[in-house]
């Protein structure tokens, strides 16, 4: 009777930035005496590579690179992807389980840092610091009056992890915050004070919109021009959610008429961003950055990197 082949103990380290923010997750993984391979093209892999570094590895602590199926299929030791982040949209999960891959994540690291981003967005828009800041580079002394945010009505479309932060740092600072989710937890909210409502309720009342939607796959969730017509007139809008819930060009529409006084965006439908929002003045866009703190990445790497270390502990 022959022996089983042997189970492959190695790690592949996909990110690109792998402790930029300290070296804790390379210390964990040191401990651990698993060999390891990390990257090095030190930027996002595409397929090839994916395959050309893990085809013998196990785990996989992995990025934003495309796990598809047909990446899968070419890793035959994989056993557990372990992302360093919430989305798993990159991983075929059909395929994963088919083959018997365990996906990890990391979804509590990024609440604080999205949720103060948020914030930081909502206060640059009504505050117009981005455009102050613009004109006086450019030799201009011009005052913008800006509006106070305690007061008006927030209305915090997604009440999950972030949405829940969201809602409790805008009523912290005296916004009067209403959600639309309908499986929005009664208790926090009554809690917190939060009003739950239905989206169509929230877009006609709300101030300010803050998109912290997780939507399922097969359950579609999009605003486009009917919604951005029901908001309030003046009202800001912001999304730190995902791109593609999203009409870009509806939104176009809506700042450069003024229905909308003015947007947050930190992710678009295709990255990088290069389209028409950019041109407008009342836009502070960011490049996909509202995770992206020294503090934040480096327990994300962490917990990613013990994450996948458990999985095949357990395997």
């Amino acid at each position: 009777m022959g022996k089983d082949p042997p189970v492959s103990e190695k790690v592949l380290i996909a990110l690109g930035t792998f402790c930029e923010s300290g070296r804790r997750p390379l210390d964990e993984l040191e401990a651990s005496g698993r060999p390891f391979v990390l990257n090095q093209y030190k930027r996002r892999l595409v397929p090839e590579e994916i395959v050309e570094l893990g085809r013998d590895c196990a785990g996989i602590v992995a990025g934003v690179e495309p796990y598809t199926r047909e990446v899968l299929e070419a890793l035959p030791e994989l056993r557990v992807v372990s992302r360093c982040g919430v989305g798993v949209d990159n991983v075929d999960l059909d395929a994963a389980r088919e083959r018997g891959v365990a996906v990890r994540n990391t979804p509590d690291v990024v609440v604080q840092p999205v949720a103060e981003m948020t914030l930081a967005v909502v206060l640059d828009l009504m505050r117009r610091l981005t455009v102050q800041t613009a004109a006086m580079k450019a030799g201009r002394w011009e005052k913008h009056t800006g509006n106070l945010l305690a007061g008006k009505t927030v209305g915090v479309v997604g009440l999950g992890r972030i949405g829940r932060r969201v809602a409790e740092l805008f009523a912290a600072v005296g916004a009067e915050v209403v959600g639309a989710d309908p499986m929005c937890d009664a208790d926090w909210a009554g809690r917190v004070g939060v009003g739950v409502c239905d989206l169509g309720k929230l877009l006609a009342a709300a101030d300010v919109v803050s998109v912290h939607v997780a939507a399922p796959k097969d359950v579609p969730f999009r605003l486009g021009a009917a919604e951005f017509a029901a908001m309030r007139p003046g009202a800001y809008f912001v999304n730190m959610a995902r791109g593609a819930y999203v009409d870009e060009d509806a939104l176009y529409d809506a700042l450069a008429s003024g229905r909308v006084a003015g947007a947050g965006l930190d992710v678009f439908s295709a990255e990088p961003y290069t389209g028409r929002l950019l041109e407008l003045e009342n836009v502070v866009c960011t490049p996909h950055v509202a995770t992206l703190t020294h503090e934040s990445r480096l327990r994300m790497e962490v917990e990613a990197v013990l994450n996948c270390l458990d999985a095949l502990g357990a395997g």
